[in-house]
């Protein structure tokens, strides 16, 4: 919409600003537990399935656990006495408790997987419900591939860090806590060496948590500028490629990915980090404990296979802390990714229903604007102190040059928009006081910028009343002149549209758009430059079909070529937000002011 002086910062700009209507606060992270905590929520509603998953987790643990200790009972009890039998029976052990531990951390995994991917279904859920309550504000003020990314890139941030993760998480504290047990039952002072390498390992981690995860944020944030780059240099390949911009493309794609690079390399250099240091004090850790246990072992403090079972409780010990360190940065990662999810399901819409909104029942049309005033930004009016009435069945004309403010009185008809100060009736009634499910299904609007989607031609028609029949989705189309061109096409009403229908000529989209409004039969007819796209062959042939569709209905016409307005009832000039004249069509061309200066133009090419 050329008059809509909305606001031109991006998205990160808003972001930062933290303006009304604006999830953000990117730069500036919520509290990580009440994010945290909230993502638990979503996994709450299955807490009964989450027991079963806890109960499977300490069955395999304890199972794992029992391992080194029959190791330890091997040797000291039937190897150094060479008691075969007795070998034989502990192997058999040892092979039921490895089998029964692989066997329950499947089922446990595949348990927690199907509860995750319902939590992050019911979160996708939260999140698109979300985004088809907000504002066309917002939309003005986020991109789409921003919100694209948060849809798909950060709920799969979530998905990698809950859906096998959670089992491991519970199984590497249990384990911990198991091997310490056990450690301090088999001997204390062992145990308690074992204890030394926990505070660097702490240490060492909140350390390197701090960086990877200002990291981890900024790349999500990277990801989605980089997202709304690539979304938009498609879409618009035709413009790109019209004025040669393949290269100056490239170079801000270039730039967008080059922040990516950076916020990756930053958040993974941080993370890879963790690895081989839990290696190392893993390494050490065992070397030290075989040290200290041999020492003991050679004065009769400890058996060999007491030594053996801490040695292996050892290695298990340090599996789970290089676990927990790998989980860690996983969940930074989630983290941040559940921050900017939630930013945009906190959002408050700005249009809302009062719980006392009315319904809006069979109507009469009569449109009435008291002392509008409205600005997409609050500084700049678009719309000044505007009253105008159209009484039902009236075809109301809004003419005036690009900018003018026409588009944003349909808008604010179909309160797309709330206004600043005044009212707009609807037979007598303020439409802020109306459903606003009810005020739009009485309103059939075809704009100048058709959107049509990826689905069959009949079910695009079917769009403007769902439960319309195939018959009367053709006879739509025969009313708008669209019949034709849709029998030539490969499966005539059956043929798939390529995306926003790029496989049909603009003119031909706007037929469809026409089709639908047709279906649709609303009380109040809105035609935003409804015959712009098409040749005047076509265009006379629709506008006969439109006046057809136009009787008994209060219409409201936005057109740029003045001819196709000379029978409306009422011509409003529209200039700066602003009625400057108004009347019938040979009434303004009388007057031979602003409106009959445009009309000279169109036709005479003399300049206003």
């Amino acid at each position: 919409m050329a008059e809509n002086e909305k606001s031109s910062m991006n998205f990160s700009q808003a972001m930062r600003r933290g303006g009304p209507g604006n999830p953000g606060r990117i730069e500036k992270a919520k509290d990580v537990r009440s994010t945290a905590y909230r993502l638990g929520q979503y996994l709450w509603e299955y807490k009964f399935t989450l027991l079963i998953v806890f109960l499977l987790v300490v069955g395999y643990t304890l199972t794992g656990l029992a391992s080194p200790y029959l190791l330890g009972r091997a040797i000291d009890g039937f190897i150094i006495k060479k008691d075969l039998q007795g070998l034989t029976q502990t192997a058999v052990l040892m092979i039921l408790a490895y089998f029964s531990t692989n066997v329950l951390q499947v089922i446990s995994n595949w348990v927690m997987a199907t509860i995750t991917q319902r939590a992050l279904k019911k979160i996708r859920t939260d999140l698109f419900t979300q985004l088809q309550m907000l504002s066309l504000r917002f939309y003005d003020q986020n991109p789409s591939g921003d919100l694209m990314s948060r849809l798909t890139n950060d709920i799969d941030a979530i998905n990698q860090a809950v859906s096998m993760n959670i089992t491991s998480l519970m199984a590497s504290v249990l384990t911990l806590a198991g091997i310490l047990v056990a450690m301090f039952m088999l001997d204390f002072w062992l145990a308690l060496a074992s204890l030394l390498v926990v505070p660097f390992t702490i240490w060492f981690t909140t350390f390197i948590a701090k960086y990877s995860r200002r990291g981890f944020r900024s790349l999500q944030t990277k990801l989605g500028e980089l997202n709304g780059n690539i979304e938009e240099t498609i879409s618009g390949q035709r413009v790109i490629k019209a004025f040669r911009r393949n290269e100056s493309a490239y170079e801000t794609f270039k730039n967008a990915n080059e922040a990516v690079y950076e916020a990756g390399k930053y958040a993974h250099t941080y993370a890879f980090l963790l690895m081989p240091f839990t290696n190392q004090i893993g390494n050490l850790f065992v070397i030290c404990l075989a040290g200290l246990g041999g020492w003991l072992a050679i004065k009769g403090l400890v058996t060999v296979g007491l030594l053996a079972t801490f040695i292996s409780y050892g290695r298990q010990f340090i599996q789970p802390v290089r676990q927990l360190s790998e989980l860690y940065n996983s969940i930074q990662s989630a983290l941040a990714g559940a921050e900017r999810v939630f930013e945009i399901i906190d959002t408050e819409p700005e249009l809302t229903d009062s719980p006392s909104a009315l319904t809006l029942g069979k109507i009469n049309g009569a449109v009435k604007f008291v002392d509008v005033h409205f600005g997409y930004r609050q500084d700049v009016p678009v719309i000044k102190q505007m009253s105008l009435e159209a009484k039902p069945g009236q075809t109301i004309a809004l003419v005036g040059p690009t900018g003018a403010g026409k588009t944003t009185i349909i808008n604010l008809l179909s309160r797309f928009y709330d206004i600043q100060s005044g009212s707009i009736l609807i037979d007598g009634t303020d439409i802020r006081d109306l459903r606003k499910e009810d005020l739009r299904r009485s309103l059939g609007i075809v704009l100048q910028d058709t959107f049509l989607f990826s689905d069959s031609v009949m079910e695009n028609i079917r769009y403007g009343r769902l439960e319309a029949s195939d018959e009367e989705c053709i006879q739509a189309a025969r009313i708008a002149e669209a019949d034709h061109f849709i029998r030539q096409l490969p499966m005539e009403y059956q043929t798939i549209l390529s995306e926003r229908g790029s496989n049909l000529s603009q003119g031909q989209r706007q037929l469809l758009a026409i089709s639908r409004a047709v279906l649709a039969n609303p009380a109040i007819l809105i035609l935003d430059e409804a015959t712009s796209s098409v040749d005047t062959r076509t265009e006379a042939r629709i506008q006969k079909a439109l006046l057809k569709l136009m009787e008994g209905r209060t219409s409201f016409v936005i057109a740029h070529r003045l001819s196709t307005i000379r029978d409306a009832d009422h011509v409003l000039v529209i200039h700066h937000g602003e009625i400057i004249e108004q009347g019938t069509h040979q009434q303004l061309l009388d007057q031979k002011g602003f409106f009959y200066n445009l009309y000279i133009s169109q036709f005479k090419g003399q300049q206003i």
